[in-house]
């Protein structure tokens, strides 16, 4: 889908892919200079310009649904202030202003909030909360939202209100999305569990489900993931953490970053509508469109239809006298690869400080073992280091050899990347591995801001035109680059169907290696190279020989997209540490390699902590020398 633009149903988007919702309308009212003794949804009449700047905001920063300013507009919540009879003309004033600031970018949903009332107790008031709710919702729908989301319901018995008076009031012609928020026990008020409230919500035909508010991203994203299995599209909205006081002010703590990190693990568990809720600003929302872009749900993104066969993406034709150069010519690799000669590929990263010498000790003895090319990461795991395009010509210049480079989205936009593929092309660079990239928030300087501007398919579609000629803005090069292109993939992905699914986009936009993250199990490898084996592209295994018990537990447990098999936890337990583990870290890796030989390309082998000559000890045997 376009980054923004409403061009089919949103119910129709969710079941496609990610979307980017909006931040919290109060917060931001609040900041303007709007006092909490003021009836926010009044605004929509007295102030509506103020209104509209914030949704305006919001879709600014990437958000792709806007929710109306009508949290509190049903005549219950409005009588408090004496506004009861202009239900009406409060709400259809809200849908107005928030569709003038949307225009074809966004897709606007009408917000029914709480009534404030308390059930079950002498005098249950549940006859007056539905028709309340039943009035707000055929409102909503006249004035013509997308969707209507009933939110920040912490009583079971009003969410199930809420849902059936939209029903009857609209019946199925418009979304309705419903939300819980939820205690740090991730239950309602009664105590009543997510996945059973999530289960009730279906059965009375919520086509969204889904949680707001609650006590921040780590909660939300731990009851999104239990309503992932219901099978609807599934929404998460939390707030910026608990309000802390500081210097006598409340104030949310959760910082946009800390919020793009959460984000982007909602996307990849499953969740597919991500927003904020109280506390959040558009700086927040900026960072989960961000985390969109990296899952594909936003600009450079994916388009999946259904979940089936993806889109062919239509590459443009080279300008007249530009030849397209095939793989086989573009590079040695590359020829290796077309001749079908077994490849093997070892990482070496650059340093952190300023002298190359030892990196380039490591590939020259790499090299004259055999391997066939040098492996060079960008920033792994958000690291700051010695630019690995720098490194990869000052080990060509000095050894002659031929390097990989991983190019990855995080640090540059759009221009930048022009900039740095065509300068690397320049300089003699050809073999590209093309990745989305590891978030700031994981390596040594969290505040760091991640750009994002193009996620690994975006890159691909990127070098897939220079590779004819054609910069992103349709000007002639001159001339075409010559760049292989590789990409990633996780064979024990949590979300393994959606890594298959984007998989298939990276091969359609542009990519012609595959390079799996380290695995250790032949089964979970064949499962992916089975559904690769379609996709036409060869596989390079990636092999992390384990250092040791400790590092294979933290690979385990603390590295996304990793699994160990207990039976080879314990086999290093059982090696104790120091050389006896490194070695029978090599036997695993080398029985891996033994396993899939017959069913891949070659072997990506990234030695653990620098010790590079245990990837020679891995392919010992298995090189396929001149």
């Amino acid at each position: 889908m376009s980054p923004r633009g409403p061009d089919r149903p949103l119910l129709a988007a969710l079941h496609e892919g990610p979307v980017v919702g909006d931040g919290g309308m109060g917060t931001q009212l609040y900041e303007r200079g709007v006092l909490f003794s003021v009836n926010y949804e009044e605004l929509n009449l007295t102030r509506p310009e103020l209104v509209r700047r914030v949704h305006e905001d919001y879709v600014r920063a990437g958000a792709q649904v806007i929710e109306t300013n009508t949290f509190g507009a049903n005549a219950i919540r409005l009588a408090r202030h004496g506004l009861d009879d202009r239900v009406r003309d409060i709400n259809l004033r809200a849908v107005e202003v928030a569709r003038e600031a949307a225009g074809e970018r966004a897709w606007v949903v009408g917000a029914i909030g709480p009534s404030g009332l308390v059930f079950g107790g002498v005098e249950d008031e549940s006859a007056r909360v539905r028709a309340a709710f039943h009035e707000q919702a055929t409102v909503l729908a006249e004035g013509g939202v997308d969707a209507i989301v009933v939110e920040t319901m912490r009583q079971p018995d009003e969410l199930f209100i809420a849902i059936d008076a939209v029903r009857a009031a609209v019946g199925r012609d418009v979304t309705l999305i419903a939300q819980a928020s939820l205690d740090e026990d991730l239950t309602m008020s009664d105590g009543t569990g997510i996945a059973e409230i999530g289960e009730a919500m279906k059965a009375r035909g919520v086509d969204v489900v889904g949680v707001n508010c609650s006590d921040g991203p780590q909660h939300v994203l731990d009851a999104a993931e239990l309503l992932v299995p219901l099978g609807l599209p599934v929404s998460a909205m939390p707030n910026a953490g608990l309000p802390r006081r500081v210097d006598e002010r409340f104030l949310y703590v959760a910082t946009p970053e800390y919020f793009g990190v959460y984000a982007r693990r909602m996307y990849k568990v499953g969740v597919r509508l991500v927003g904020g809720c109280c506390g959040t600003t558009p700086e927040h929302i900026k960072r989960i469109a961000a985390a969109a872009r990296m899952t594909g749900a936003s600009s450079g993104g994916p388009e999946v239809e259904g979940g089936e066969e993806p889109a062919v993406y239509a590459h443009p034709e080279p300008p007249q006298g530009v030849r397209v150069v095939p793989t086989g010519e573009k590079s040695r690799l590359g020829a290796k690869l077309a001749a079908g000669r077994f490849i093997v590929s070892v990482e070496v990263n650059p340093p952190a400080g300023l002298d190359p010498a030892r990196a380039i000790a490591a590939a020259k003895m790499l090299i004259d073992g055999g391997v066939d090319v040098i492996n060079i990461a960008d920033g792994a795991r958000a690291q700051a280091r010695m630019s690995n395009v720098a490194l990869a010509v000052r080990m060509q210049q000095a050894l002659g050899i031929e390097t990989l480079v991983h190019v990855c989205g995080r640090d540059r936009n759009l221009l930048a990347q022009v900039a740095h593929l065509v300068g690397a092309h320049v300089l003699g660079v050809r073999n590209l591995v093309v990745i989305t990239g590891d978030p700031p928030k994981m390596g040594d300087f969290p505040d760091a801001t991640a750009v994002y501007d193009l996620d690994s398919i975006g890159i691909l579609r990127l070098v897939a035109r220079l590779n004819r000629g054609i910069d992103p803005g349709g000007k002639p090069l001159g001339a075409a680059t010559a760049f292989l292109c590789a990409t990633g993939a996780e064979p024990a992905a949590l979300n393994y169907p959606r890594e298959i699914e984007r998989l298939r986009h990276k091969v359609a936009a542009g990519a012609e290696l595959v390079m799996t993250q380290p695995v250790y199990d032949p089964a979970v490898l064949g499962r992916m190279l089975d559904d690769v084996a379609p996709m036409g592209v060869p596989v390079l295994v990636g092999l992390l020989p384990l250092a040791s018990h400790r590092n294979a537990e933290f690979l385990h447990n603390e590295v996304p997209g990793m699994q160990i098999p207990d039976a080879i936890r314990e086999r290093m337990r059982k090696a104790g540490s120091g050389q006896d583990a490194r070695r029978e870290g090599v036997a695993i890796a080398r029985e891996m390699l033994e396993a899939v030989r017959g069913r891949v390309a070659g072997a990506y082998i990234m030695p653990p902590f620098e010790r590079h000559e245990l990837a020679l000890e891995v392919v010992d045997g298995f090189l396929d020398r001149d």
